[in-house]
């Protein structure tokens, strides 16, 4: 690019998705407790496991095959299988595209993360977000363009690594809101400066940093956007974040009223009002680990579940009654997905699996009700239609109306690209 902004840039082709939401379930939900019912674990329950394995936590790991402790049921016309564990996703089985051949091939969380949500297993590299609003900027001037919900609780493994733009200008990076209220801290001005002194300061300011520019100096005209738009966010960021307006019906659909999902269905309703004014990016997290059930599978993964299964189906359900489904990517999805064997036999649960795992993508121009992939008759790896996260990457681009290969950032004298030489593939079978 010769300059850094927000401002809408043209794609390359004519696009499918506008905008997209990520939820992203960080330690690795098990997919053969969830959407991907595997009957040989039944069958095997506390035998030896019969094959090789690899285990990332070697003093906790056992041989003994783990079955699932919930019953799988075939939802929407399109009989998608989910665990009772997800009603919620169970209502919009029409809408989903599960791909159950997903595969980083990395067991640590860090470096799985990293894949991913920066395209490579090495730190430092631009976020998924960063990448798409560099290269199709926003249709909100005043509004960031990639806005990152985070858990009350604590950062993600990886912390602000998840949404940076790595070497990317600043202005590229995910914005973060604040868990609690209120979300974004100073968006008023000091009595003193509020109304017109302020605007005489900024206009001031502004000239002052127009005759500084020197043409070419593009990591300092990201910086003076980024400063332009905090001053534009005073009013509509309060706006977004203010659910005030929303009706209790609309509340209640995200599970506001429930303790156990207000603060999640809180964050998917503000995500909603996000899209709505033309953001083109948002992610929401759930907290440190909240996926990574070593042990106690039994009763951590019904709560994690519960705190987000009904108000990512509201969501879904709510732009798609708004007629933005169409053109909105809903992502659910962790860094990994779980053994079929047991680790900790006191309190059992499962380790780290990326051979193979389960996620899911609506809307954008993704197939509604159609499963992609699978995995061996344990869960543990991916044997047909193998998803790698570069191919995930590609073929988001492709809906975005952007080509991977052609989406370059100099740095160093050299080409970046968010696949990076890796042999990506649209996935056309999972697109309408």
């Amino acid at each position: 690019a010769s300059s850094h902004t927000l401002l809408p840039k043209k794609p390359y082709h004519t696009p499918r998705a506008k905008a997209m939401v990520s939820f992203f379930m960080q330690g690795g939900p098990s997919q053969m407790d969830l959407c991907d019912p595997k009957p040989l674990l039944d069958e095997w329950a506390g035998k030896d496991f019969p094959e090789k394995i690899k285990y990332d936590n070697a003093a906790q790991a056992s041989s003994k095959v783990l079955a699932s402790s919930w019953k799988f049921k075939k939802h929407g016309q399109c009989g998608m299988d989910f665990s009772e564990l997800l009603p919620g996703f169970s209502e919009i089985a029409d809408d989903i595209c599960l791909i159950r051949s997903m595969h980083t091939g990395v067991n640590n969380h860090g470096q799985s993360i990293h894949a991913l949500n920066s395209g490579r297993t090495s730190k430092g590299r631009p976020a998924l977000g960063s990448w798409l609003t560099y290269g199709l900027g926003s249709e909100n001037q005043n509004l960031p363009a990639y806005m990152v919900l985070r858990d009350p609780a604590n950062l993600p493994v990886e912390g602000v690594l998840n949404w940076s733009a790595g070497w990317l200008p600043s202005l590229y990076q995910g914005t973060v809101a604040r868990a609690r209220e209120p979300r974004i801290l100073n968006l008023e001005a000091p009595p003193h400066l509020s109304g017109k002194p302020q605007e005489n300061f900024l206009e001031f300011l502004s000239e002052l940093n127009r005759k500084q520019a020197l043409p070419g100096e593009l990591d300092l005209e990201a910086r003076i956007a980024s400063f332009e738009l905090a001053a534009r966010m005073q009013t509509a960021a309060a706006d977004v974040m203010d659910i005030s307006s929303e009706s209790e019906a609309t509340k209640k659909m995200y599970g506001i009223d429930n303790e156990a999902t207000k603060d999640f269905g809180t964050r998917c309703l503000i995500a909603r009002r996000l899209i709505e004014r033309g953001v083109r990016f948002v992610q929401v997290f759930t907290k440190n680990q909240y996926w990574d059930h070593h042990g106690n599978i039994k009763n951590s993964l019904p709560a994690s579940c519960k705190k987000i299964d009904r108000p990512i189906g509201a969501l879904v359900k709510d732009l798609k009654g708004r007629g933005l489904l169409d053109s909105t990517v809903v992502h659910w999805g962790g860094e990994m997905g779980r053994l079929p064997v047991v680790q900790n036999e006191k309190s059992p649960g499962r380790d780290h699996n990326t051979y193979g795992f389960s996620m899911w993508l609506a809307g954008g121009g993704f197939k509604g009700g159609h499963i992609h992939g699978a995995t061996d008759e344990w869960g543990h790896r991916a044997v047909e239609n193998v998803v790698n996260h570069y191919d995930y990457h590609a073929t988001l681009l492709h809906l975005f109306g952007l080509d991977h290969t052609q989406l370059t950032y100099k740095r160093a004298a050299q080409e970046q690209t968010l696949t990076d030489g890796q042999k990506a593939r649209v996935v056309k079978e999972i697109l309408v």
